[in-house]
């Protein structure tokens, strides 16, 4: 990874700012209890809001010092986040989520990689799930051919430059 976000989390709160917009209007009027796994969690910037919302949200992210705001943020709100610390390389979730959200996560790896962690999360997403992805304009493509390539069927619902929402179809 080209950018240290250990170094950003320890030394700055909120260091991503604001949440996405397009995430929290796709879950804005959405009935909860969603289980949301969010990929690059950092601190919370998307996982928090969605929580506050009344959704589960599996928080994962490589920086220690990021997991660890989120935890304690959510903690203090009493909300459902769970964090964990992981090298997505070899990261595989337990069971299943209704929305996989990555949040310009993805990018940070190379090619192949990145293509083989998306698959391997595409598997942890069940039947109607949600695919929420944003990164880099240039990846989309390639990352659009892994879901296409995924035995589900996909009803895309929103795409733009960077941007993909997708339904899983069975």
């Amino acid at each position: 990874m080209a950018y240290d976000y250990e170094d950003l989390y320890r030394d700055t709160p909120d260091a991503l700012g604001a949440p996405n917009t397009d995430i929290s209007a796709f879950f804005d009027g959405r009935a909860a209890p969603l289980r949301v796994l969010d990929i690059g969690c950092g601190q919370g910037r998307d996982a928090l809001p969605i929580a506050r919302l009344g959704h589960s949200v599996q928080g994962v992210d490589l920086s220690p010092s990021g997991v660890r705001d989120l935890v304690q943020a959510a903690e203090a709100e009493g909300l459902a986040v769970t964090g964990q610390v992981a090298d997505l390389a070899d990261y595989s979730p337990d069971g299943t989520f209704d929305v996989l959200l990555i949040d310009r996560t993805l990018h940070m790896l190379d090619f192949q990689p990145r293509h083989a962690v998306l698959t391997r999360l595409l598997t942890h997403l069940r039947a109607d799930g949600w695919l929420l992805l944003v990164d880099k304009k240039s990846n989309m493509a390639g990352l659009r051919a892994v879901m296409h390539a995924d035995a589900a069927d996909w009803s895309v619902i929103r795409e733009r430059a960077g941007l993909l929402f997708a339904q899983r179809r069975t």
